[in-house]
C-alpha cells in the first residue's frame, strides 16, 4: 500500500512523448505548487491525456525529466490520483465496493466510501451496482476515488465530464479543499474547471518530413 506524503512541487523540463512512433508533443516544461491547479487546455489529440499518463507513471516519455520535491522514499506514483477520462469501475460491483476496493489498493486511507459519496450527493448509491447508474452518477463515483485515499497530487482527465451544473459545484469545493490543504491538481479539459488555475495550453507540434502523409497518388 502506498504511504503518501507531502509533494511541494512537481517539475516537468522539455518533455516529448510519443506514442505508436508518432510524436505527440515536445518540449513542454512547467512547474506546479502545493496549493497550485494547472488546466491543460489544447485541441484533440495535442496530448492532454498522454501528459497526464506520463506523470502518472503509465507512459514513459520519449525525452525530458519528471521531478518533484517532498517524496521521501515513495516514487511520485505512490503520492498520486489519476481520475482518467473512462471511470475505470466495475459495474457489477456495488458503488460502495468500488471505492473500498480503491482504498484498500491505494493505502492512506482517508473516508470511507459511504461518506467519500456522501460528499459527491450519492449516499444513496453505496449498495447500488454502478452498472444501473447515469453517466454522471458513475463519473461522481470515480472523482469520489481521491477521497478515500489521501494522495496530494490529483490528475483529472475531462473532470466535469457528464457532470450537471450542482455536480460541477462540488467538485469545484472539494478542489478548492484540496488546494487549501496544500494539495496539487492538474486537470487535462476542454472548458473551465469552476477553480482558479494557471493554464498550459499543448500545440501539435509540426510533423517532420517521415511523419507527413504521403501526398495522394496524381493521375497520368
Amino acid at each position: 500500500m502506498g504511504v503518501a506524503g507531502a509533494v511541494e512541487q512537481v517539475d516537468v523540463e522539455d518533455l516529448a512523448c510519443r506514442r505508436s512512433g508518432r510524436l505527440i508533443f515536445e518540449g513542454l516544461s512547467f512547474r506546479v505548487r502545493a496549493g497550485e491547479a494547472l488546466a491543460v487546455t489544447g485541441r484533440n489529440g495535442a496530448g492532454k491525456s498522454t501528459l497526464l499518463a506520463a506523470l502518472a507513471g503509465q507512459l514513459r516519455p520519449d525525452r525530458g525529466r519528471i521531478r518533484a520535491e517532498g517524496l521521501g522514499d515513495a516514487p511520485l506514483t505512490e503520492h498520486l490520483h489519476l481520475v482518467a477520462h473512462r471511470d475505470a469501475l466495475k459495474a457489477s460491483l456495488t458503488a460502495g465496493e468500488n471505492l473500498a476496493f480503491a482504498r484498500d489498493l491505494l493505502g492512506a486511507h482517508r473516508l470511507g466510501p459511504r461518506e467519500a459519496l456522501d460528499r459527491v450527493g450519492l449516499a444513496h448509491a453505496d449498495r447500488i451496482p454502478v452498472g444501473y447508474l447515469s453517466a454522471g452518477q458513475r463519473r461522481r463515483v470515480a472523482l469520489a476515488r481521491l477521497l478515500v485515499a489521501h494522495r496530494p497530487l490529483w490528475l483529472l482527465d475531462e473532470p466535469t465530464s457528464a457532470l450537471d451544473a450542482g455536480s460541477q459545484a462540488t467538485l469545484a469545493a472539494l478542489m478548492r479543499e484540496h488546494l487549501a490543504g496544500g494539495g496539487l491538481l492538474i486537470a487535462a479539459t476542454h472548458q473551465a474547471i469552476g477553480i482558479e488555475a494557471r493554464e498550459l495550453r499543448i500545440e501539435r507540434p509540426k510533423a517532420s518530413p517521415q511523419e507527413q502523409p504521403s501526398p495522394p497518388d496524381e493521375a497520368p
